[in-house]
């Protein structure tokens, strides 16, 4: 069986990891009284991850577009 490309393996490692960063254990441990900057500490890691996420897919897609 052939192996698949870097790009395809890259684009899965990030999607478990989005998984991963998503799963209801992980957010459980943000859901309490906490606050950072005036911000429910839930709310903040829940944009932190999703900026990551997206930042990570960018490097991901502009890496594979150079030869």
């Amino acid at each position: 069986m052939p192996k698949p490309p870097p790009k395809t393996q890259s684009l899965v490692a990030t999607f478990l990891l989005g998984a991963l960063l998503f799963d209801y254990p992980l957010l459980l441990l943000f859901n309490g009284r906490g606050t950072l900057f005036g911000i429910p500490a839930l709310y903040a890691y829940i944009f932190v991850a999703w900026g990551t996420l997206i930042a990570l897919l960018a490097a991901v897609v502009d890496r594979s577009r150079r030869p």
